[in-house]
């Protein structure tokens, strides 16, 4: 009966798909989330890259002062965003992750995959921002609709594309045939 539930490529991936994850889930909650910097060092790398891109782009923006790492970011005149942990892309990670170490593939493309796939959704994540960060200067009152719904479709809809490109360029399973 395990065997035969093993040897189904779809069950498999739900059963290691959903360990993974729950795994994940534990860990964040119990342990990163309380005693590391880690949803604090990846928003203020989303601040320093979007203020790197507007700088370069001619926005004056606001000097938020926000200690150690960063969570704010704004143009002048307005008044900016707040990043917050749940909107760092953390779980996007996470996600992305786990679904491709569940789908079957060949080893050597998931080590440079994963990677460049959690970088991608990185600048995805960071080309939100400042997206709503310019959104507040001119319309606030858009704000709240479009970082609900507009880029968060847009940034998941983005880790469906990667997962889509894996399935269809990488995974044996292409076309149905499973390894």
């Amino acid at each position: 009966m395990i065997k035969s539930i093993w040897s189904n490529p779809m069950l498999r991936f739900l059963i290691i798909g959903s360990a993974a994850y729950i795994s994940w889930i534990v860990l964040y909650k119990f342990y990163l989330e309380e005693h590391t910097f880690l949803d604090e060092w990846v928003i203020d790398r989303i601040v320093r890259s979007a203020e790197g891109l507007m700088s370069f782009f001619g926005f004056d923006l606001i000097e938020f002062n926000d200690g150690t790492f960063k969570n704010h970011l704004g143009v002048l005149g307005s008044k900016g965003v707040t990043i917050g942990a749940p909107c760092n892309g953390i779980v996007l990670f996470a996600l992305f992750i786990v679904f491709i170490l569940a789908f079957p593939g060949k080893w050597k493309n998931k080590l440079w995959f994963l990677p460049l796939g959690v970088v991608a959704i990185h600048y995805v994540n960071t080309l939100r921002v400042i997206a709503l960060a310019l959104i507040v200067v001119d319309h606030p009152e858009w704000l709240a609709f479009n970082h609900d719904y507009t880029f968060t479709i847009l940034v998941y809809a983005f880790v469906f594309l990667l997962w889509y490109i894996w399935v269809n360029k990488f995974s044996p399973m292409k076309n149905n045939q499973p390894t």
